[in-house]
């Protein structure tokens, strides 16, 4: 399942890159939450926070619990975090996207899939693994999506594939993707071919010790 984590948030009410200079100045990152049925809202998030989560985390797959503060009021909201911005250098959180989602419904969502095992037609007779499929599109509800779907490529030989319909999804979880799509396979290996060697062969020239008269008869050098 994925991770689900309780995380403060603040209402901002400034917005513009002078206001968000001053958030980050306070050891904070600037923050949105969409979707639902309210209006998207501006938050922050101390920088703490938000890099001990990451940090914690070990799927793409983070739901948030929320916990968005406004004075003396605080509310409680369900989110997945849809991006967050690095900086490119760096790598520091600049801004961070979540997206509200409701605990009753359903939710569409990607999720990375993991293999584990070694392919015996790898191991044994030096094939190659080949992932087509790098991550599928699932629905389910928020306490039932998964982190990662794993897949035991231990069993694959040579010729052989793994589809979408070949997947084991977690209880409560589906998904809409042609069952038909390859997401492994196992082709044989690669074989080099050494250059022909030609047949003509170049013998290599052999110089003559010359004769006694051969000698004489050339011109003494200066």
């Amino acid at each position: 399942m994925s991770q689900q984590v309780k995380l403060a948030a603040q209402n901002r009410t400034l917005s513009g890159r002078n206001a968000v200079k001053k958030v980050k100045a306070a050891g904070f990152v600037p923050a949105v939450i969409y979707g639902g049925k309210d209006a998207p809202q501006n938050l922050q998030i101390t920088t703490r926070d938000i890099n001990a989560l990451i940090a914690r985390s070990t799927s793409e797959n983070i739901l948030v619990d929320l916990e968005i503060s406004d004075g003396a009021t605080q509310v409680s909201r369900l989110a997945l975090i849809h991006e967050i911005q690095h900086h490119p250098v760096g790598r520091q959180v600049l801004h961070v996207d979540f997206q509200a989602v409701s605990a009753t419904e359903t939710l569409v969502s990607p999720v990375l899939i993991d293999t584990v095992g070694e392919s015996i037609g790898v191991k044994s007779f030096g094939g190659l693994l080949n992932q087509i499929l790098h991550e599928i599109e699932v629905e389910c509800l928020p306490k039932d999506l998964p982190s990662v779907i794993t897949v035991d490529i231990s069993a694959l030989n040579i010729g052989d594939s793994i589809h979408v319909r070949d997947l084991i999804l977690p209880t409560g979880v589906a998904t809409s993707v042609d069952p038909d799509i390859t997401v492994l396979s196992v082709s044989e290996p690669t074989v080099a071919l050494e250059p022909e060697l030609t047949s003509a062969v170049t013998a290599p020239e052999v110089l003559k010790e010359k004769k006694p008269a051969e000698a004489a008869a050339a011109p003494a050098k200066k």
